[in-house]
């Protein structure tokens, strides 16, 4: 297949794309944005290779959920706050962590479908429970860890660690996982 026919087939595809399908890779574009944004316009100095290397895995993601430049997307955003940002718990980081929420929940709903397919509204519900829960644990985790930090209690980070880990099991069990595969 030669590079004129993969785009004319590539347009077809995206001509006949889905609301749902358009809606899940418009959330990955504007949560992805976020995640790149807040961080850039804090007072500390972010690293310059993170826009470098996540505006193209922001790109790659919108068009292929798929792949594993989502992946590489939340760990670039994810660590160029690790290694420069200061140790406390700010509104930004709550609102970088709500955007790479954002963006792995609608990359792992885009996966799931061709862009040409169709989707019931009913097929969305599964989304929605976790989703929620997702989006209001993160401000919960981030205000209790804040807490915690204040406290200068011993094992604050085994107490924010717990809470994740509580958080991703609630997660789980919402969107319908079972622990036993048989």
């Amino acid at each position: 297949m030669s590079t004129a026919e993969k785009i004319t087939l590539w347009l077809a595809q995206l001509r006949a794309s889905g609301r749902a399908v358009v809606y899940g890779r418009l959330v990955i574009a504007v949560a992805g944005a976020a995640a790149l944004v807040v961080p850039a316009v804090q007072s500390w100095d972010q690293l310059d290779l993170i826009p470098l290397v996540g505006v193209p895995m922001l790109l790659a993601t919108i068009v292929l959920p798929d792949s594993l430049a989502g992946i590489v997307f939340l760990l670039v955003v994810a660590l160029g706050w690790l290694m420069r940002a200061p140790a406390e718990i700010s509104w930004s980081l709550v609102l970088t962590a709500l955007a790479l929420v954002l963006v792995h929940l609608a990359a792992a709903f885009a996966a799931q479908l061709p862009s040409y397919a169709r989707v019931h509204p009913a097929a969305l519900r599964r989304w929605w429970l976790p989703t929620a829960i997702a989006l209001l644990l993160v401000p919960v985790v981030a205000l209790a860890a804040a807490l915690v930090q204040g406290a200068d209690v011993p094992g604050s980070l085994v107490v924010t660690v717990l809470a994740m880990g509580l958080g991703t099991a609630t997660i789980w069990f919402a969107a319908g996982q079972k622990l036993d595969r048989s």
